[in-house]
């Protein structure tokens, strides 16, 4: 008789499991975003400023290689489960090519919003894009109402204008001056960055709430969904290498620029990607932005005692302040 395999990773709690159990791991997921995603920005902004001698990795290509490792966990995980890898690939994956094919939703808005996002930086000073980029709050609470049927109160709304304020506080430069005086000479050029952040900002609301959605309200598991987004996240990241970065490539290697930091930021954004998955099902879209949020402000203090490459002003303290109020606020129950 064939011994039952032993799971890598123990299955994820179903939806009538104990509610203590599903708030550990709400919370736990959460902390881990906000931890993870500090070191990732920290290692982001070292890795993009420190001396090489040779020339700079090739974003395009990390993200690629993120993917093949997040694939390989998942394919790793679900051969240790008593079906097999074979056998769910065959059943689950390929055998549900309706239920697959919706990952590619979020997958590919993703990838849509990245390029926005490029495009806009190229348009649109970085206080303006940070600001109007922190929108995206805003448009997750708001498709979360709309397609999750999530109510939220008078005091969360305001929580969550408040954290998008606060945010946007730390991220703007030091010596950043509010000016209203150029408004009526707005450029197409301006015009056109502004467009494609507002529409990056409703791509990230929509992308994490249809995730968040599918996660909840479906009978497949989150590994499969994980093996699912891996493998359009893949097919999308090798779309982008070869219409972006295909010369550079060609020339210089796919590899080029690799090292151990590098490396580093590869296996954590590996780790994120599936750090998020569970923070989406057992919390939900709009905690999750706060825990990011929070990470942002750690991130940014991180910045000016380690790397030393920030210098704290008025606007990183009030915005830290308000962040902080925002998360408490949000959370408190509401007086009847």
């Amino acid at each position: 008789m064939e011994k039952d395999k032993v799971p890598l990773v123990p299955s994820l709690p179903r939806a009538n499991s104990r509610p203590s159990q599903r708030v550990i791991l709400k919370y736990f997921s959460l902390l881990v975003i906000v931890i993870q995603t500090t070191i990732m920005v920290l290692l982001l902004r070292y890795s993009k400023t420190q001396k090489v001698t040779g020339g700079r990795y090739l974003s395009s290509t990390a993200i690629v290689v993120s993917e093949i490792f997040k694939l390989l966990v998942c394919f790793a995980v679900l051969a240790s489960r008593a079906d097999g890898l074979k056998k769910t690939l065959r059943i689950e994956v390929y055998g549900k090519p309706l239920e697959t094919s919706k990952l590619l939703i979020p997958a590919g808005l993703y990838t849509i919003q990245n390029n926005l996002l490029f495009l806009a930086l190229g348009r649109l000073d970085a206080a303006t894009y940070q600001v109007t980029y922190q929108l995206k709050i805003l448009t997750t609470a708001l498709f979360s109402v709309l397609m999750l049927k999530r109510r939220l109160s008078i005091q969360q709304w305001v929580s969550l204008i408040l954290l998008m304020s606060g945010v946007a506080l730390v991220q703007l430069p030091p010596d950043y001056q509010f000016s209203y005086s150029g408004a009526s000479k707005m450029s197409l050029n301006h015009l056109v960055g502004l467009a494609a952040v507002l529409l990056a900002s409703l791509s990230s609301g929509f992308a994490g709430v249809f995730y968040e959605r599918l996660l909840k309200h479906s009978t497949q598991e989150l590994w499969v969904r994980n093996t699912q987004l891996a493998l359009f996240g893949i097919l999308l990241g090798a779309a982008a290498v070869v219409l972006v970065d295909l010369e550079k490539v060609m020339d210089d290697g796919f590899f080029q620029g690799y090292n151990a930091i590098t490396w580093a930021v590869v296996f954590l954004q590996t780790f994120g990607g599936l750090a998020v998955s569970y923070a989406t099902k057992y919390a939900d879209a709009i905690l999750k932005g706060f825990a990011t949020s929070i990470s942002i402000v750690l991130s940014t203090a991180a910045s000016w005692w380690i790397l030393e490459d920030f210098e704290p002003s008025v606007n990183f303290f009030v915005g830290t302040a308000i962040v902080m109020m925002a998360t408490v606020s949000f959370g408190m129950p509401v007086k009847k």
